[in-house]
């Protein structure tokens, strides 16, 4: 498995331009939250609506967390907290009523239009296109980007 570094440096390859990067910092962080929304929002079974908390994003960050893990594990502590204020957000949202489907489905929807705006003005290519798990290196690379300002090794 390449390092963090080395994901980050071939991630960073199409991230250059600083409006780019301004729309990834911001759309990002918001896809992670729509993508658990989303999973949030599977119909669970109900053996599993019986255990509190336990639901279909919970079951997908598993093995995500584990990646990150792999990769390096302050990213994983840091990843492990943007996942939980994640959850923390779909379940406000729906103690208040909210439909967490819809509002993943729409902000999804709106962040990935960003990013296709912010790529074009890169001229470059989404990661992903190249590697699947580039979806994964994103919202570690925001974290990543945090870790180095605050003087944090990972």
């Amino acid at each position: 498995m390449r390092t963090a570094d080395q994901w980050f440096s071939e991630y960073g390859e199409s991230h250059q331009n600083s409006t780019n990067k301004a729309i990834h910092w911001v759309a990002v962080p918001l896809i992670y939250l729509t993508v658990v929304g989303l999973f949030w929002s599977v119909p669970q079974p109900e053996w599993m609506a019986a255990l509190p908390w336990l639901n279909w994003a919970i079951v997908a960050l598993i093995p995500t967390i584990l990646f990150y893990m792999l990769m390096s594990f302050p990213l994983a502590l840091g990843m492990l907290a943007l996942s939980l204020l994640c959850l923390g957000a779909c379940s406000v949202m729906e103690r208040a009523g909210m439909s967490v489907l819809w509002w993943s489905v729409g902000l999804f929807v709106v962040m990935w239009v960003f990013q296709f705006v912010g790529h074009h003005i890169e001229g470059k290519k989404p990661s992903f296109f190249k590697d699947l798990q580039f979806l994964l290196i994103g919202p570690a690379w925001v974290i990543g980007f945090l870790y180095r300002k605050l003087g944090i090794k990972y």
